[in-house]
């Protein structure tokens, strides 16, 4: 398996990974991506090549984005200065999950966040997104004080965590 940038080709594939992906959170309740989000993110990620891939050979099994800001920065108490790049819209390709991936995706957003000049790698996880959680606190992440609110319609917000971790720990 290797890491690689995403580039437009890989758009499809991403599309049906991300596909499957949404539909196995929603039959287990973690219904919190849709049509919209995150697939049409992607185009942009790819063109500002902030859209990362772990391929095993041309499949294409995770995905992540990381990105120099956050919406719901400002919300959290965040307790490592310096700078931050925030790792967003990640997935396992469901038939890879419990294979150690998401450990594997989370250490090379640390390698690339710290090659950038970043003191810090955070994250927001929606609160039942308890899969997500575990691997984030089992990953070493922190949870700084403060929740984000993030208003999907008028009758729906999701209420987010913040993760961080330091880039210069091995």
């Amino acid at each position: 398996m290797e890491f690689t940038t995403a580039l437009p080709a890989d758009l499809p594939q991403l599309r049906a990974v991300f596909g499957e992906i949404i539909r196995d959170m929603d039959a287990h309740g973690i219904d919190i991506w849709d049509d919209y989000y995150p697939c049409a993110l992607f185009p942009g990620d790819i063109e500002n090549g902030r859209l990362h891939l772990l391929r095993d050979g041309d499949v294409i099994v995770a995905a992540f984005a990381l990105e120099e800001e956050h919406q719901g920065a400002e919300s959290m108490d965040w307790r490592i200065t310096g700078k931050a790049l925030y790792f967003d819209r990640f997935g396992v390709k469901v038939a890879y999950r419990r294979r150690g991936l998401g450990g594997a995706v989370l250490r090379e957003a640390v390698k690339l966040a710290r090659e950038r000049g970043a003191d810090a790698l955070r994250l927001f996880v929606v609160d039942r997104n308890l899969p997500a959680l575990a691997l984030y606190e089992r990953s070493g992440f922190r949870r700084a004080p403060g929740i984000y609110g993030e208003q999907i319609d008028e009758e729906t917000t999701l209420w987010e965590y913040g993760y961080e971790l330091e880039t210069n720990c091995p």
